[in-house]
């Protein structure tokens, strides 16, 4: 073998050594960081809450089908609610009562919006304590109540539509005056319907009761007995003034006196 090709193979060798040498004492490199794990979230406490099986309507006396535990988010679960942890037997000792304000299907049952009869009447079961129920005459066909789109629970203002003897006796003619007496009165139930059964929108009847306070069924009796009484139907946005409008009887403006067919503005005597 020539000495030159003996030389290029030592050379080789010699290099491939030396690289294996170097290869071998370099540390391996690092292994890639590892992927974040993601933050489990905590489990979310739950509570049985006694709930609305379905809607339940103003008036109806509960019966077990009617409840049923329902689990709930503790957090989200008020100190109203009924807790199987805390009042285990609520569902029995609920059933029975009558709904005093409707519930909604799923909804937590509340005590607030129930009441036990204890043997009296329905009506005198939900009227509020210090408050009267008065009925006041109406015409079936609706003409003094809002054409019979007035329902039990709405908010109404009573009318007085009488005749002016003042201008009578001073010879003015036959003239009619109508005034506003209550405002913001809640209307119980038209005829015997005390709750709108079965999507039915409108209500008809020959009376409609009226929740009211002492003063303000003195002064709707009385004037029933002079003149014609008629409500006007009172929108949903007047709900939040009812705690302040609806306490006393409250007057309005003037009197309205028609004569001759000429409606005028007069005020207040």
């Amino acid at each position: 073998m020539k000495s030159s090709r003996l030389l290029l193979i030592s050379v080789a060798v010699v290099t491939g050594a030396g690289a294996f040498i170097v290869m071998s004492g370099r540390e391996p490199p690092p292994p890639p960081p590892a992927e974040p794990v993601a933050a489990q979230a905590p489990a979310i406490e739950m509570v049985e809450v006694l709930v609305a099986a379905a809607e339940l309507p103003m008036g109806q006396t509960l019966k077990p089908a009617d409840l049923r535990w329902q689990p709930w988010p503790k957090g989200a679960a008020s100190d109203s609610t009924l807790q199987r942890a805390s009042a285990p037997t609520a569902l029995e000792d609920t059933v029975g009562s009558i709904v005093r304000s409707p519930f909604l299907s799923g909804e937590p049952i509340r005590r607030e919006k129930l009441i036990k009869a204890n043997g009296s009447g329905f009506l005198s079961a939900i009227l509020p304590a210090g408050m009267r129920a008065v009925a006041i005459s109406i015409d079936a066909r609706g003409s003094n109540t809002a054409g019979g789109f007035i329902l039990p629970n709405d908010r109404v203002d009573v009318l007085r539509i009488s005749r002016d003897e003042d201008a009578a006796r001073s010879g003015g003619g036959d003239a009619q005056t109508a005034e506003t007496i209550l405002t913001n009165i809640r209307v119980l139930a038209v005829g015997q319907t005390v709750q709108e059964r079965n999507g039915e929108r409108v209500v008809t009847g020959d009376t409609a009761t009226l929740e009211l306070t002492p003063a303000q069924a003195e002064t709707v009796t009385l004037a029933q007995k002079v003149g014609q009484l008629s409500l006007t139907l009172r929108s949903l946005a007047d709900a939040g003034q009812v705690a302040q409008a609806a306490a006393e009887p409250q007057a309005e403006g003037g009197v309205t006196v028609v004569r001759y067919g000429v409606t005028k503005q007069m005020p207040r005597r």
